[in-house]
């Protein structure tokens, strides 16, 4: 008789299209992610101004004017190869900041919103600056790989036809949580 209550919950709410628009989940953090964007822009700026540094060299000390008359001294074999990779290391490093501070707030959902009839999900996440980018997908394209009591701060949710999954953050409001848990956070094959 227990069994039978989950599977008589399913079937109505499979059942009963939703007549209009239901919010499933929504985690607002625009503030955040707008310093995270800034963040991220200030340590571009940095790390590029370091490697722009490093390829311009030392300045070079004027000669004296009795070492005119003398041969100059070759400068040391590795310092170009020795600026180039401090250049390059730079550069990779402030890439790497800046493209996973911008993949992390793409990728962080601020809301989920099942489409009237139930069978379209609009995702809204924060995108860079905390401006907010939204998609919508049929429901069967969208998994949820762990259940929200298994998983103890972020929910992935796998999206198909796109790279990576979308984080749900626990400490966001579920305001339905069956018709959540049916929908979206149900498992499915892609």
């Amino acid at each position: 008789m227990a069994a039978a209550a989950p599977a008589a919950w399913r079937r109505a709410l499979h059942g009963a299209a939703p007549a209009r628009d239901v919010l499933l989940f929504e985690h607002e953090r625009g503030r955040l992610f707008g310093f995270l964007g800034l963040f991220c822009a200030g340590q571009g700026v940095l790390w590029t101004a370091l490697a722009a540094a490093a390829l311009a060299g030392p300045p070079r000390p004027a000669p004296p004017p009795a070492a005119e008359a003398e041969v100059p001294a070759a400068p040391a074999r590795g310092s170009a190869l020795w600026r180039y990779g401090l250049a390059l290391g730079c550069a990779a490093v402030g890439s790497l900041v800046l493209t996973a501070g911008l993949l992390f707030s793409h990728r962080s959902v601020r809301s989920v919103l099942l489409r009237a009839g139930g069978q379209q999900v609009t995702v809204t996440t924060h995108a860079p600056l905390g401006l907010g980018a939204e998609f919508t997908v049929p429901l069967r394209h969208v998994s949820c790989l762990a259940h929200r009591s298994e998983v103890p701060a972020v929910l992935p949710l796998k999206v198909k036809g796109r790279r990576f999954y979308f984080l749900l953050d626990k400490a966001g409001r579920f305001p339905n949580l069956r018709l959540f848990d049916v929908t979206v956070g149900a498992y499915r094959s892609l």
